[in-house]
């Protein structure tokens, strides 16, 4: 089985009945979580009982991002039997600002830590990230395995980097905080959807995943923003929702033999 679960789409807060950033990605029975913002966990316990996933990636330490990393590590550390050490890949700051929440229970106990941005194999994974423009250092992120890419921008602002981030990506997750053409006096440090939509369409993604919404935006607009910019399919992330991965179209594969060559 291949596929990603949506645990949570809004940007700094959740809203009613909504959780704040988080994906878990399945592939062929290894279980791998992007990003664990407010109200993640609990979704992500339907799937994983007991948090039992394989490894962990936090693209930056902002609490709508890693606040309910305590509580995968809660979960860990008082279960009958803990086992060995949670990979976690992560910014830096990402373990200070999530222990600071932990005053007797050490997150080192439960997750061995590796440093981003910087490349990783995870898995089946290959993980390559790079710093993105935001408030805080942060990592975009981009896993591939055999029949599978998948890039995530994170919470980030607008950058060249992106481009070759999502190259040829089957799914590419991006940021769509801003709505309207922000590219005029907009906030350096987010996206907005047409910003998102013209990434993808330089990067050849297959597919768009909006995220990261301000509470309250209409997603409606943000989804037609990113399509007057990208001609693939443009989803509005949405809370529990499940999205397969199948073999890449002739032309992302040969996006792909582009960026190889």
């Amino acid at each position: 089985m291949r596929r990603l679960t949506v645990l949570g789409t809004c940007g700094a807060w959740p809203e009613a009945g909504r959780g704040a950033s988080g994906f878990l990605l399945e592939y062929d029975g290894f279980k791998l979580v992007l990003d664990l913002g407010y109200a993640t966990f609990p979704r992500l316990a339907e799937h994983c009982a007991g948090g039992h996933v394989d490894a962990v990636v936090i693209t930056h330490e902002h609490p709508d991002h890693c606040a309910d990393l305590s509580a995968l590590c809660r979960a860990r550390y008082f279960a009958q039997e803990r086992g060995a050490r949670l990979p976690l890949y992560c910014t830096p700051g990402v373990i200070g600002r999530v222990q600071a929440m932990e005053p007797t229970e050490d997150l080192l106990d439960v997750f061995d830590v590796h440093a981003l941005p910087s490349s990783h194999r995870v898995g089946p994974f290959r993980l390559d990230a790079v710093l993105l423009p935001h408030h805080v250092p942060h990592a975009g992120v981009r896993l591939t395995a055999p029949g599978l890419t998948l890039a995530y921008s994170g919470d980030a602002g607008a950058d060249p980097a992106l481009a070759r981030l999502a190259a040829g990506a089957d799914l590419f997750i991006a940021g769509a905080t801003l709505q309207g053409p922000s590219a005029d006096g907009g906030d350096p440090h987010l996206m907005s959807a047409e910003q998102a939509g013209t990434w993808a369409a330089r990067s050849g993604a297959e597919r768009l995943l909006l995220t990261h919404f301000w509470p309250g935006s209409d997603r409606t607009r943000s989804t037609a923003d990113a399509r007057s910019r990208f001609s693939g399919e443009v989803i509005a992330a949405e809370e529990g929702m499940v999205i397969p991965f199948r073999s890449p179209t002739p032309r992302v594969r040969e996006v792909l033999r582009e960026v190889r060559d």
